[in-house]
C-alpha cells in the first residue's frame, strides 16, 4: 500500500489548493465560535451542504446561542430541524446544550475527551469544532476525508471495518499538520465535497493527484469501496388522519427513541380496524374512514409503506383541545387536537411523510 513520501507535502498542497480554490464564504464560517461550528458539523452528518444552508440560517437566528438553545422546548427545536432528517441529531443537539449549560457554565469544553463525552459528538465532530474554532491539532475522519485517503492510499476494503477505520485514523492524524489546523480540517472536507466526490471526481483539478494511488492505479471510480449490500425490508404501516369540524388534526409525539423521536405524527397503526376504534374513540361512531394511496417513505434500514386512512367528522365533546399557541400543559394522555394553521406555520417539529399529508389535506 502506498505511503506518502512527504506528510508536510501533502498538507502544503493542499492548503494551498484551499487557499484559492476552497469554501470561504459558508454561513458557519463568519464569525467562527464552537457553538456555530459544531451547529454545522451536527447537520452536516449524511446531509450536503447546499441543504443545510437554509436550515443552519433559520436555526442560528432562532438560537444564536448556546443558552437560546439550551433554554428552548425540545417540540420547538424539532420544528426547526424537520425536514432534514436522522431526528436523533436534533435531539442529541438540545440535550448537549443543556449539559453544557449545567455542567460546564455554559462554555464550550476544549477537551476531546470532555467533547465526545457529550450527547451526539463523536471523536471526528469533536476534531472539526476543536481545530476549526480553537485552533487545535486534532484530525477528523468523516465521510468526505474516508473518501479521500481511501484513494490516496489505494485501500481495497470497506472503511466502514474496525481495523480498516482505525488505520484511516491513524493516516489522518499522521498527515495532519503541524500549524493552520482549522484550515486543514476545512480543506479536507472541502477537498472530498467538491472534487474527490463519491461519482464522477474531478481528479485533473485535485492538487493531490500526483501521489494518489488510485489515481496512479486506474482505480478511482473503484474505491472507497463499498459497504456490502444488504436487502432493505420493507414494512407496512397505517397513519391515521383524523379532522375534525373546526379543522384540527390530532397528533401524537412519538416516544424519544425509535423512529421520529419526539416529533408530532398522525398516530401508526397496524390495520383498518385499529384505526375505526381510535376513529370512533376521537370523533365518535358516526366517523366514517376513507384509504388514501399507499406510499412509501425510506428509512437508513428499512423501507416504510405508509397507507394513510382519512376521517373528518364532528369531535365528541370530551376530547382536549389545544391552545393556539403550544404549551407542555396542553398534552393529555394521548396527544393533541392542533389546529391545521399551526402545523402549516411550522410550530411543531413533524417527520417527512405528515408534512407529506398536510399538503394533501388542502385538497380536501
Amino acid at each position: 500500500m502506498k505511503q506518502p513520501s512527504n506528510a508536510a507535502s501533502f498538507a502544503e498542497k493542499l492548503l494551498k489548493w484551499f487557499d484559492q480554490y476552497g469554501r470561504h464564504d459558508l454561513p458557519w464560517q463568519e464569525n467562527k465560535t464552537a457553538y456555530r461550528v459544531w451547529v454545522s458539523e451536527i447537520m452536516l452528518q449524511q446531509t450536503q451542504v447546499k441543504t443545510v444552508i437554509p436550515y443552519y440560517q433559520k436555526f442560528m437566528q432562532r438560537f444564536p446561542t448556546l443558552q437560546d438553545l439550551a433554554n428552548a422546548e425540545q417540540d420547538e427545536v424539532l420544528s426547526h430541524w424537520a425536514g432534514l432528517g436522522y431526528y436523533a441529531r436534533g435531539r442529541n443537539l438540545h440535550k448537549a446544550a443543556q449539559v453544557i449549560q449545567a455542567q460546564h457554565k455554559g462554555e464550550f469544553p476544549q477537551t476531546l475527551d470532555e467533547m465526545v463525552a457529550l450527547p451526539g459528538i463523536g471523536r471526528s465532530t469533536a476534531g472539526a469544532i476543536l481545530s476549526i474554532a480553537h485552533g487545535k491539532r486534532y484530525a477528523i475522519l468523516d465521510g468526505n476525508v474516508k473518501r479521500v485517503l481511501a484513494r490516496y492510499y489505494a485501500i481495497e476494503r470497506w472503511p466502514g471495518e474496525k481495523a480498516v477505520e482505525t488505520d484511516l485514523w491513524l493516516k489522518a492524524e499522521a498527515l495532519t499538520p503541524s500549524a493552520r489546523f482549522g484550515d486543514y480540517t476545512q480543506a479536507m472536507m472541502d477537498l472530498g465535497a467538491t472534487l474527490c466526490t463519491r461519482s464522477k471526481p474531478l481528479c485533473n483539478g485535485c492538487p493531490l493527484k500526483d501521489g494518489c494511488a488510485a489515481f496512479a492505479q486506474q482505480m478511482v471510480a473503484d474505491l472507497p469501496v463499498r459497504k456490502p449490500k444488504k436487502d432493505k425490508p420493507a414494512k407496512e404501516a397505517f397513519l391515521l388522519v383524523l379532522r375534525d369540524d373546526a379543522n384540527h388534526l390530532w397528533l401524537e409525539q412519538r416516544p424519544q427513541n425509535g423512529i421520529w423521536g419526539g416529533l408530532w405524527a398522525f398516530p401508526q397503526l397496524h390495520n383498518w380496524q385499529e384505526c375505526e376504534e381510535i376513529a370512533q374513540s376521537k370523533l365518535g361512531r358516526g366517523a366514517s374512514l376513507l384509504k388514501w394511496e399507499t406510499f412509501r417513505h425510506t428509512f437508513s434500514h428499512y423501507h416504510l409503506d405508509i397507507t394513510p386512512v382519512y376521517c373528518e367528522a364532528s369531535r365528541k365533546s370530551d376530547v382536549e383541545e389545544a391552545q393556539p399557541d403550544y404549551a407542555a400543559a396542553d398534552l393529555n394522555e394521548s396527544g393533541l387536537w392542533i389546529e391545521l394553521q399551526a402545523l402549516q406555520e411550522g410550530r411543531y417539529g413533524l417527520p417527512a411523510p405528515v408534512q407529506t399529508l398536510l399538503e394533501q389535506l388542502q385538497a380536501y
